[in-house]
């Protein structure tokens, strides 16, 4: 097959679980033998320069970015808000240069699929609609005329990141902002429905959300898969036991939850287990964040860590304390297959089902919270079974060469018939 992947940020390098997510069906794709091609936003806050690519990521792909400023502003912010019923977080990525970057690779090249990474993406369906060429093949005696593909990669169900958002935000104004973004956000996502041929999402419980609300288009759940010889154990310095999170420091979910769990859990567990150290690595952490978690006892700010697989080695037990978000939490399965025993909420597990397989632990309370890793700090068996368990899971749930072959085969089933 021929695929085009639209992204609305370079996959490259790989700092955050979108990046990841996309890079990992790139690198599936090009590896079961597939011609690909991507065409990506390079935003300011994840810029690549691809010139410099290492040779064995340019050789998966050939690779296309538009350069596009898409920092949030203040100015951006009220604008639209007076002028606009569309999201910001929708307008940003819209633009005219991307636009001709998408005519210009499918004026050249015939794409048996194209495949949308999120929901700002889908945007620019009538664009490749209205440029692809037709083609006409016979199969099975049947004359089918062929046009793009175009698939539809829901990494989440977008406005329930903001409704989460909004639901726990205690500033009275911001609550406001954020309510209002996630109507529109939702307005958005809804009338984005059914515009694709194909919806690929991350997880079975965004699957049937989006069935929920509207979706009629043939389904196929794909999670974000890791390669066989990553999915390995990272042995913990056990002498040194320490908590840790990792993850983007940016995003507002997790900046959130790890501010509640500083405020409602740590104390306690800090005051019982005084050897023990919280390490808090991410990048983009904006300072009053910072502020906030170097002011706590026997907790560590490490800001963007070189090597997030070191990082995970060096310490011992994973908290995912989020309260909002959506998809899947891509750190989790990372952490899951590099052996670590991890504690999350619902909502930072949700899509993983590492629970029923004892794989995980999760709490939804700050008491709950605090018991289950008094319980693994306390209980060596328990930690080293839970660790056990994970790359387990990992490795018979998320080896990313059967879900790429899984997903390449629905296409291949379904590519013709559009």
């Amino acid at each position: 097959m021929n695929i085009l992947i639209v992204c609305n940020k370079f996959p490259y390098p790989l700092k955050d679980g979108g990046a990841i997510a996309t890079f990992a069906m790139i690198k599936g794709f090009a590896q079961t033998g597939h011609s690909v091609t991507v065409a990506a936003i390079n935003t300011k806050k994840h810029y690549c320069n691809v010139e410099t690519l290492p040779d064995d990521v340019r050789k998966l792909a050939d690779f296309h970015a538009v350069n596009v400023d898409t920092t949030i502003t203040i100015s951006g912010t009220l604008k639209n808000l007076l002028f606009s019923k569309q999201p910001y977080t929708a307008t940003r990525f819209f633009v005219p240069q991307f636009a001709d970057l998408l005519k210009d690779l499918t004026a050249k090249t015939q794409f048996d699929v194209i495949q949308l990474e999120g929901v700002y993406m889908c945007e620019y369906i009538d664009v490749l609609r209205k440029n692809q060429s037709s083609q006409a093949t016979i199969l099975n005696s049947k004359l089918y005329t062929l046009i793009p593909t175009l698939s539809y990669r829901a990494h989440n169900v977008e406005y329930e990141i903001w409704e989460r958002l909004y639901k726990e935000c205690g500033n009275p104004l911001k609550r406001w902002y954020l309510k209002n973004l996630a109507q529109r956000v939702e307005n958005y996502e809804k009338s984005q429905l059914n515009c694709y041929d194909f919806i690929v999402p991350i997880t079975e419980r965004d699957a049937q959300k989006y069935n929920e609300i509207g979706n009629v288009k043939p389904v196929c759940v794909t999670p974000t898969g890791f390669d066989e010889e990553k999915i390995k154990a990272l042995p913990s310095h056990e002498q040194a036991i320490s908590l840790f999170h990792i993850g983007s420091l940016e995003w507002l979910p997790n900046q959130q939850g790890l501010l509640w769990f500083l405020q409602h859990c740590w104390d306690d567990l800090y005051q019982e287990f005084p050897h023990i150290t919280l390490r808090i690595a991410g990048r983009n952490a904006p300072q009053h964040f910072i502020d906030a978690v170097q002011n706590q006892s026997g907790v560590e700010f490490c800001g963007e860590v070189p090597d997030a697989q070191q990082f995970m080695a060096e310490n011992t037990i994973m908290i995912v304390p989020l309260l909002s978000g959506g998809g899947m939490r891509i750190k989790i399965v990372e952490g899951l297959a590099y052996s670590k025993a991890i504690v999350s909420t619902s909502i930072g597990a949700e899509g993983i089902d590492a629970e029923k397989y004892n794989a995980i632990c999760i709490a939804n309370s700050a008491e709950e919270f605090t018991a289950a890793l008094r319980n693994l700090l306390q209980n060596d068996n328990k930690r080293k079974e839970l660790e056990a368990n994970a790359i387990y899971f990992v490795r018979n749930h998320f080896e990313n060469t059967v879900l790429i072959q899984k997903l390449l085969q629905f296409y291949s089933d379904n590519v013709a018939c559009v």
